[in-house]
């Protein structure tokens, strides 16, 4: 989701194609689904440092934002610190994907 996509160079090295991928599924687990919604409903929620000129890593998402798109999708308060806690191991995973150099 947050990985670049590899190079044609990289993937020749490897012997492989895009067509390669092409139909790759990747399972979610029914009792991960609803967590998976969410992270993926706060993907324009990235906060930023600023940096000058330059494009700065991410830093988080937006939790200020959490609470509309649980409120949104009309997710039970009960439900909502599993989920929050859901996201944040998504966020901490997301956020080293992206940050890889």
């Amino acid at each position: 989701m947050y990985a670049p996509a590899p190079t044609e160079a990289q993937m020749a090295v490897l012997g492989v194609t895009e067509d390669d991928f092409a139909n790759e599924a990747i399972e979610i687990w029914p009792e991960n689904l609803q967590a998976y919604e969410v992270f993926n409903a706060l993907a324009t929620q990235w906060q930023f440092r600023p940096a000058g000129m330059a494009l700065a890593p991410p830093t988080g998402l937006n939790y200020l934002a959490v609470e509309t798109v649980l409120r949104l999708q009309r997710i039970r308060r009960a439900e909502w610190p599993q989920l929050f806690d859901d996201i944040r191991v998504m966020e901490q995973q997301a956020l080293l994907t992206m940050c890889q150099e």
